[in-house]
C-alpha cells in the first residue's frame, strides 16, 4: 500500500485562484456583471494559469480578452467539463479501483506483477481475498489480504499488507495508473477550472488578461440631510456604495470601479458538448449505388490571409492612489462621513455612470464593503405630494431635488433627516431614488403630512357639440368631460405647496387647469397648487375632456334622434334648420306611411267579414231571403275592395312621393 501513499503525495497541488497572474483591477456593474484583470510580468513565450469557477467557464470562454502590445495570443486549453470521467474512459479501471491496493489488485486479475519482501515473488494475478486472522491473543481479529499469484513454479500465495513493495510489469499499465492518480489529484477542485493561456512574444512585457462574469449587483444608498429652514434652496446629501466580494477570491489592493447601468449582456453554454443528429440510413449493396454525374464546379475566389492578432490597446496606467476612508461591514471601523469623496473620479458616458476609487481596495472573500461616493449640495425644495391611490386622505411629505452635477446619480433606497434649529438632526423618513440623469430632477417621498387633509369627488358628463351635414349624413361632436374636484384643508400655520398626482386618460385631454408648464410622470400629470396657510378650504377641479366624433345617416335616422338634434343649441342655426326640414319631410313620409297603413286596416276588416258570411252562407237554407241578404252584403264588399285598391295605390305613390322629397333634399345638403 505505501507505493500508492507516495504516488499520491508526490504530485504537486494546483494553486485556488489565479497562478502567475495577479488581479488588478475589478469593475462592478449595477446590471450584475464584473469584469476582472490580472496582469502579469513575462519574458518570450509564456504559459499563464487562471483558475475560475466552474460556474464561471461558460462567461470566461465568452469574453477572456489578452492586452499584449508587444506580441500575441497562442491560445487557450482547459480540462472538459468532466474531466475525471473522460480520464477513466479508456483506463482498464474506474475510480473505485483506486480507493486501496487490494481493489486496485482485484480489478486487474491477469495482470504481471513482482513482489518485494520476505517472500518475493512475480506472476500474474489469479485472485484477491480478504480474510480474517486471530492474533495470538487469541481475542483479537484483524483482516488480511491474500493475493494468488500464477508462477513459474506454480500458483504461490502472499500477504498483500506483508509485501515491501509491489511493482506491475507492464509500464503501459503503470503509467495508465498514474495519470489516474494525477487526474484525482488535479480534479480536487471539482467546482474550478484551471485555464492554461500561452502568450507568443519577444523580450519582457506586461500582459493583461480579463474577463466578463456574473457578479452581485453593487447597492447604491443615499442619505439627505434637510436644513433647518424649509425655504433653503439646497441641502445635503451624501451616496454610498455597498459592494460585496463573493467571487471567491481575495481582492488585494486592486482598482475598483463602480458602473451603474444596464448593459445587454447573454449568457451562452460555450462548455458543453454539443452533437447534431444524424440520419439512420441503410446498408447500400452493390447494384442499388447510382451516384450522379459530377458536371464540374466554379473555382471559389481566394480568400484574404488573416492578419496577425492584434490585441487592442492596453487601458491607460492607473493614477497615483490617493488616501480615502473606507471600511468594511462588521469589522467594527468607524466609516468617515465624507472624507475624500471629492477624490473619487465620477464619469458620466452614453449609457452608464462610473465611480473609479483613486486607492486601491483590499475586500476579503465573503466580505462586504460600503464606501462613500458622494457628498454634495443639491437643489431641494420641499412640499406635499397628494395621490390618491397610495392615501386616500392626506399627502405626502416630500423634496424635490436637482442633479446639478456632472454625472447621473445611481438609483439606490435613500434616507432624509431634517435638522432643527439647534443645529440637532432628527430622522424623518425613507425614500427611494431612481436615475438621475445630469439636470434631471426628482420628487422623493418620505413620510404622510397629516397636516393637510384633502377630500376627492369625481363626475363625468356627456355633451354634445359641433356638427355638419355632408353626403347624406350628420357628423357630429360628443364631449365626454371628467371633473375631479379636490377639497383641501391646508396647514394652519405655514404656507406649503402641494401637487397633486391626477392620472391621464388615454385620447383624453387636460383642459383645467392649463396644461402649459405642468409636468407629466407615468401616466400621471403632476398639477401644483399653492396653499396660502390658514384654516381655509381650496377647492381645485382637474378636468379632462374627449371628443367623440359620431356619425348619423339621415335617411336611416329616427325621428325622435333628429328632434334631439334640432334641438341641440350646441349646433349652428343653418345645421339645425337642415335638420328641421329633415324632419318636416321625415314626417310627411310617416303620414302617408299611416294612410297606407290604415287602408291596409280597412281591407283587412273588410276580408274578416267576408269570411264570416261565406262560413254563413254555408248554414243557411238556399233561395232564403238570408241567403239572398248575405250576398248581397258580399257584393257590396267587393266593390269596396275594389275602391280600397284604388286608394291605396294612390296613398302608396304618396309615400314614395314623400321619400323622393327626402332623398333629394338630403342629396343636396352639405
Amino acid at each position: 500500500m505505501r507505493w500508492l501513499i507516495v504516488a499520491l503525495v508526490s504530485l504537486v497541488a494546483l494553486p485556488a485562484f489565479a497562478q502567475d497572474l495577479a488581479l488588478k483591477r475589478v469593475m462592478l456593474s449595477s446590471g450584475g456583471l464584473g469584469y476582472f484583470e490580472y496582469e502579469a510580468t513575462v519574458e518570450g513565450d509564456a504559459n499563464l494559469k487562471l483558475t475560475v469557477s466552474l460556474d464561471q467557464v461558460d462567461d470566461v470562454l465568452k469574453s477572456l480578452v489578452v492586452y499584449d502590445d508587444k506580441g500575441g495570443v497562442g491560445g487557450l486549453s482547459l480540462p472538459g467539463k468532466e474531466p475525471l470521467q473522460q480520464a477513466f474512459k479508456d483506463m482498464p479501471f474506474d475510480q473505485a479501483a483506486l480507493e486501496s491496493p487490494a481493489s486496485l489488485l482485484r480489478e486487474l486479475k491477469g495482470a504481471q506483477i513482482s513482489v518485494g519482501g520476505p517472500r518475493a515473488m512475480s506472476g500474474r494475478i489469479v485472485s484477491v481475498e480478504e480474510e480474517t486472522q486471530t492474533l495470538n491473543d487469541g481475542k483479537t481479529t484483524t483482516k488480511r489480504t491474500r493475493v494468488a499469484l500464477f508462477t513459474d513454479n506454480g500458483i504461490q500465495q502472499f500477504i498483500l499488507e506483508d509485501a515491501e513493495n509491489l511493482q506491475f510489469a507492464d509500464p503501459a499499465l503503470r503509467d495508465k495508473i498514474g495519470q489516474a492518480l494525477l487526474a484525482i489529484q488535479s480534479n480536487r477542485a471539482k467546482d474550478s477550472r484551471t485555464l492554461d493561456l500561452s502568450a507568443r512574444g519577444k523580450g519582457k512585457r506586461l500582459v493583461r488578461v480579463a474577463y466578463i462574469v456574473s457578479a452581485p449587483v453593487w447597492k447604491a444608498s443615499y442619505r439627505l440631510t434637510l436644513p433647518a429652514d424649509p425655504n433653503a434652496p439646497k441641502a445635503e446629501l451624501q451616496g454610498w456604495a455597498t459592494v460585496e466580494n463573493l467571487s471567491g477570491q481575495d481582492w488585494k489592493n486592486v482598482e475598483l470601479t463602480l458602473v451603474s447601468g444596464r448593459p445587454v449582456a447573454f449568457h451562452q453554454a460555450l462548455y458543453e458538448a454539443y452533437y447534431v443528429s444524424r440520419p439512420e440510413v441503410p446498408v447500400e449493396v452493390a447494384g442499388r449505388l447510382n451516384p450522379n454525374v459530377d458536371r464540374g464546379g466554379v473555382a471559389v475566389a481566394t480568400a484574404q490571409r488573416e492578419r496577425p492578432f492584434a490585441p487592442p490597446p492596453a487601458p491607460a496606467p492607473a493614477r497615483p492612489a490617493m488616501p480615502m476612508q473606507k471600511a468594511e461591514m462588521g469589522a467594527g471601523q468607524p466609516m468617515s462621513q465624507a472624507g475624500n469623496v471629492e477624490q473619487i473620479d465620477a464619469t458620466d458616458a452614453a449609457t452608464q455612470v462610473m465611480f473609479k476609487f483613486p486607492s486601491p481596495v483590499t475586500v476579503a472573500n465573503g466580505r462586504t464593503l460600503s464606501i462613500p461616493v458622494i457628498d454634495r449640495q443639491v437643489p431641494s425644495q420641499r412640499l406635499a405630494l397628494f395621490q390618491s391611490d397610495s392615501s386616500a386622505r392626506n399627502p405626502m411629505a416630500a423634496v424635490r431635488i436637482t442633479n446639478e452635477s456632472d454625472t447621473g446619480l445611481p438609483p439606490g433606497i435613500l434616507t432624509i433627516y431634517e435638522r432643527d434649529k439647534g443645529g440637532a438632526v432628527a430622522y424623518v423618513g425613507d425614500g427611494r431614488l431612481s436615475n438621475v440623469p445630469v439636470g434631471e430632477k426628482r420628487l422623493i417621498a418620505y413620510a404622510v403630512d397629516e397636516k393637510i387633509t384633502i377630500e376627492r369627488e369625481a363626475a363625468q358628463t356627456n355633451r354634445l357639440a359641433t356638427a355638419t351635414i355632408g353626403a347624406s349624413v350628420l357628423h357630429y361632436n360628443r364631449v365626454l368631460r371628467q371633473t375631479a374636484t379636490y377639497r383641501i384643508h391646508g396647514p394652519a400655520k405655514e404656507p406649503r405647496q402641494l401637487i397633486i398626482m391626477q392620472r391621464q386618460l388615454p385620447g383624453w385631454t387636460l383642459t383645467k387647469p392649463d396644461a402649459k408648464g405642468m409636468e407629466l410622470s407615468e401616466g400621471y400629470y403632476r398639477i401644483p397648487f399653492q396653499l396660502p396657510g390658514g384654516d381655509v378650504v381650496q377647492v381645485a377641479e382637474i378636468v379632462q375632456e374627449q371628443t367623440q366624433q359620431q356619425e348619423l345617416r339621415l335617411l336611416d335616422a329616427k325621428d325622435d334622434q333628429i328632434k334631439v338634434f334640432v334641438q341641440a343649441t350646441e349646433f349652428d342655426a343653418k345645421t339645425r334648420e337642415a335638420l328641421a326640414k329633415v324632419l318636416q319631410l321625415q314626417q310627411a313620409v310617416a303620414e302617408a306611411q299611416r294612410k297606407v297603413t290604415q287602408i291596409d286596416s280597412e281591407k283587412q276588416q273588410i276580408a274578416q267579414e267576408q269570411s264570416r258570411l261565406r262560413d254563413n252562407l254555408a248554414r243557411v237554407p238556399a233561395n232564403s231571403d238570408l241567403q239572398r241578404r248575405y250576398l248581397t252584403t258580399l257584393d257590396k264588399q267587393e266593390t269596396e275592395l275594389e275602391a280600397i285598391a284604388t286608394r291605396r295605390a294612390d296613398a302608396e305613390k304618396a309615400v314614395e312621393t314623400a321619400r323622393d322629397a327626402l332623398r333629394t333634399y338630403v342629396s343636396q345638403l352639405g
